[in-house]
């Protein structure tokens, strides 16, 4: 069976809760030659949300809990994977798209472990994934879960979030060399360069006009990297869990290339685990 449209076409965007994917994907909506999904009536225009054929991630626990789960981790042995559901994942989004430009986006927090389900469904299609420093993204889900549930059973501690960042991205690391087009956009790089970063994107797609990066907030993490930092003092509220973050976890976050005190950014001198070639 033949996909309308061309797999190659298709970019999916992928990156845990609140590491930057939807500022990410609008920018890129905002370029002439791509379409991101619009105007679904669903949460944060996901793709997820709009097709029928795997689980949302809410099924597995949802943000900060999903990944731990190894049904969630969908690959080209999936049962999943076959001609009728990749066309029937189309056919779910491209209502949502503007086909007539040459590259359509489907953006959920899930495709950072789904890559190479995503794939085998649509050969030749691309993954751009967006990292963010696993403390930031557990206090920004913090703050994020009190507006907007009470519910107590969804409560976790930073420790459990940065637990589910190493998870997540641990995944992904050992998916990177089963993927051929896979891009790692870091969140800090993002801000701090924004230019030289969506440049890479703009290579990495093969794009003839630069993407704009004037929509793009450079103060995003500012008031996570203070509260980090006032959680030195063991006493102060969060400064258990900062302890606890940094005697179990320190070198596993390094390896990501994070330092686990530090929020201001992500060092360019280490090796990401396994994504040597998507960075």
């Amino acid at each position: 069976m033949s996909l309308d449209p061309d797999p190659k076409r298709l970019v999916f965007v992928g990156g845990l809760h609140r590491s930057g994917t939807t500022p990410f994907a609008k920018i890129l909506d905002g370029h002439p030659e791509i379409s991101g999904l619009v105007d679904t009536g669903v949460r944060e225009d996901e793709g997820q949300h709009l097709q029928r054929v795997y689980p949302k991630a809410k099924v597995y626990g949802g943000s900060g809990r999903f990944a731990h789960r190894p049904e969630a981790h969908l690959t080209e042995a999936s049962p999943l994977t076959s001609p009728a559901n990749a066309q029937a994942m189309l056919d779910s989004w491209v209502p949502f798209w503007d086909t007539s430009r040459t590259f359509l986006v489907e953006k959920s927090p899930p495709n950072i472990i789904m890559g190479r389900f995503l794939q085998a469904q649509f050969p030749g299609s691309a993954l751009i994934v967006v990292v963010r420093h696993p403390v930031a993204v557990a206090l920004s889900n913090k703050k994020w879960r009190r507006i907007t549930s009470t519910n107590p059973r969804k409560f976790q501690s930073l420790n459990q979030m940065v637990e589910h960042w190493l998870a997540a991205h641990t995944i992904l690391a050992a998916d990177a060399p089963h993927l051929d087009r896979l891009l790692v956009v870091h969140y800090e790089r993002l801000i701090q360069s924004p230019d030289e970063e969506l440049k890479r994107v703009q290579s990495f797609l093969g794009l003839s006009e630069p993407i704009d990066s004037s929509k793009l907030s450079r103060s995003h993490s500012d008031s996570y990297a203070e509260r980090w930092a006032s959680y030195e003092s063991w006493w102060r509220p969060g400064g258990w869990q900062r302890r606890i973050i940094g005697s179990r976890h320190a070198e596993d976050i390094a390896a990501f290339g994070y330092d686990w005190s530090d929020l201001s950014g992500f060092s360019q001198h280490r090796t990401p685990l396994g994504l040597t070639a998507a960075i």
